[in-house]
């Protein structure tokens, strides 16, 4: 399965561009900022953007959000609910961090735990995992070993909890109960930072691992 991970806004943020190789329909998922380079790599890639996918809302993930789906007529797809006052707070997130200036908005649907997306053959699997933010999701793709985790995990490390919503406890069962669980041969797109493998991170993590818990 074909995609492009795009670093974006001065936080880096993994926004990843994802596409069905029949039939180049694509998504976007977490465009924080940078359209102009989201919209290259799109064009590069020969493909066509059918929908925008969240992880989660904050101002590094969706602070493009607003703007590409007004401007390419595209769906918001995510996150969980539980996310609602960190899009309403955009604005003042954009402020906050010295990022241009980010609009609110209403998902054209929001996600839950077991809901699938279809992007065009490919199916998407979502789990909840809160901790980081109370509504992060984070996509799975069972025929491609491949997961997109947003800020839940990442190589040797986990989310922060400390912002508004966090907490600890909740972060860690998550990533234990609902990525833990899907397999250690799959590979993991995080927000920020290289990719990994569940295995590797279930045997090393110094937050997470095995051994921690064992």
């Amino acid at each position: 399965m074909p995609y492009r991970i795009i670093p974006v806004t001065p936080f880096e943020q993994n926004c990843t561009l994802i596409w069905c190789p029949d039939t180049r329909e694509a998504a976007v998922v977490d465009p924080g900022g940078d359209l102009d380079r989201i919209r290259a790599a799109v064009a590069a890639a020969g493909v066509t953007l059918k929908q925008i996918l969240l992880t989660h809302a904050h101002i590094d993930h969706a602070g493009g959000v607003a703007e590409l789906a007004a401007a390419d007529g595209l769906p918001i797809v995510g996150p969980h609910p539980g996310d609602q006052f960190w899009i309403d707070g955009l604005g003042q997130q954009a402020r906050m961090f010295g990022f241009r200036e980010a609009k609110s908005f209403t998902p054209d649907r929001w996600l839950g735990q077991g809901d699938t997306v279809q992007v065009g053959r490919l199916t998407f699997e979502v789990r909840h995992c809160p901790g980081h933010t109370p509504g992060h999701v984070v996509f799975h793709v069972p025929a491609e070993n491949l997961a997109i985790v947003g800020d839940v995990l990442f190589a040797g490390s986990i989310g922060r909890t400390d912002f508004p919503g966090g907490d600890y406890d909740t972060l860690v069962n998550a990533i234990r109960t609902q990525l833990f669980t899907l397999g250690d041969d799959v590979r993991f797109i995080p927000g920020h930072g290289p990719m990994s493998t569940i295995g590797e991170e279930r045997r090393s993590n110094p937050f997470v691992a095995d051994k921690k818990f064992g």
